[in-house]
């Protein structure tokens, strides 16, 4: 899946989308998605200038947003305007490796179970053969008007 396809699963836009490409994604299984980590990163500004670091949070959030492309494929829809994709937990998170500029992170997220809306992902994030971090999330898709 190229960023062009990305661009139609998932709704971040510049600085937030943190998925570049997709290698292979199996329906109801497995995603294994591209994050290609930049000086240009945004967030590289403060975190931490004398020696930039990816943010933890932010390497979770790659995983979660290549879950959501996973979750959409997986349902044979995109999300619209009317819904939104939200986390609902992280559990179990390590980090391993610090993720730094000129990094190609590897996304790796299989659905663990999907019951009643709550979709449960084992994910982990690779550079190389070393693994970065990995975490279990849990999300779900909303209508917009059920917040109201």
């Amino acid at each position: 899946m190229d960023i062009k396809q990305i661009l139609d699963y998932l709704p971040h836009r510049y600085p937030f989308l943190l998925v570049d490409r997709v290698v292979s994604c199996e329906p109801g299984k497995t995603i294994v998605a591209i994050k290609n980590v930049t000086i240009n990163e945004p967030f590289f500004q403060g975190h931490f200038p004398r020696y930039p670091v990816m943010p933890g949070v932010l390497i979770i959030e790659s995983m979660a947003q290549a879950a959501a492309i996973l979750t959409f494929h997986s349902e044979k829809a995109k999300p619209d305007d009317g819904s939104v994709y939200f986390f609902v937990g992280i559990d179990n998170a390590r980090f391993k490796k610090p993720v730094v500029p000129g990094d190609v992170l590897r996304l790796e997220v299989a659905i663990a179970r999907q019951v009643r809306g709550i979709w449960k992902f084992a994910a982990r994030a690779w550079v190389g053969e070393t693994m970065a971090a990995e975490s279990e999330i849990m999300c779900t898709v909303r209508s917009i008007k059920e917040m109201a």
